[in-house]
Formats: structure tokens, C-alpha cells, sequence
């Protein structure tokens, strides 16, 4: 008999909003329409991914000087139960994905979780997010 493990599944990118000027649309819909690009998706994510690696040298400049994981950090209960049984407290910093497991009690988060700094996504349960609310910081 097969044993299957469970894996927590991680959205891989998150939606944003942004306004855009009509001729810069206008612009981005001309590209498109002369197939540089698939769609205005496309062009957009395109277009910060080379600005990303233009910066990307700051970017692992910075991460280095304040600490930060980049990539995705995830925390299981079992992982926060050691925490706690060690008496120590988590200052989480990422710049990325952050991510607390679905089956972790808000209790455990708060007695565990120091500070969470996140550049990017914060994955938690309702309950988990409301313990911590005064120990997150975002950007955004």
C-alpha cells in the first residue's frame, strides 16, 4: 500500500491591480496586436522581470544586509511546536512567500511568532493572521 504525503499547495504568483495612462495602453495593445507579445500579461510581466534584473543586484545586496529569506519560508505545526518546547520565538523575515501551515493553532503562532516582516505574501489562517496582526509588517 502507497502512502501519499500531503504537501501544502503554494499559489505561485498573486494577482496586483495597476492603472495605466491610455496611450501607454494604447502602446501595450499595439505590441500585442503586432505579436511582440501574447498578451498584455505577458508584456507587463516581461517588462518587470527585466527591470528585476537590472535591480538585481541591489535586490541581493539588500537581502543579504537585512536578513531576509527569499523564496518561500514555510512553517509546519510540528516546526512550531519545537520552537516552543526550546523557548525561543521566531522573527520571520522574507521577501517572497511566508507561509503558516492551515492546521496551526493561533495560539501557538502568538506564543511563537516574534515579528513577521514579509516583502511579498503572508499565507495564514484568518485566526492565525488576527493573532499576529500587530506583528506583521508589509509593504504592502
Amino acid at each position: 500500500m502507497a502512502v501519499l504525503e500531503h504537501k501544502p499547495k503554494f499559489a505561485d504568483s498573486e494577482k496586483i491591480t495597476i492603472n495605466l495612462g491610455v496611450i501607454d495602453l494604447g502602446q501595450i495593445d499595439l505590441l500585442v496586436q503586432e505579436g511582440f507579445y501574447a498578451n498584455r500579461t505577458d508584456l507587463i510581466r516581461t517588462a518587470i522581470r527585466n527591470q528585476l534584473v537590472v535591480h538585481s543586484d541591489v535586490v541581493k545586496q539588500t537581502v543579504a544586509r537585512k536578513s531576509l529569506v527569499l523564496g518561500l519560508q514555510s512553517y509546519s505545526r510540528a516546526e512550531l511546536e519545537a520552537v516552543l518546547a526550546a523557548g525561543e520565538r521566531l522573527q520571520i523575515q522574507v521577501l517572497g512567500l511566508a507561509a503558516i501551515a492551515a492546521d496551526v493553532p493561533a495560539e501557538l503562532a502568538a506564543a511563537t511568532i516574534e515579528s513577521v516582516t514579509i516583502l511579498g505574501v503572508f499565507q495564514a489562517s484568518a485566526a492565525v493572521k488576527a493573532a499576529l496582526a500587530g506583528r506583521i509588517h508589509s509593504r504592502y
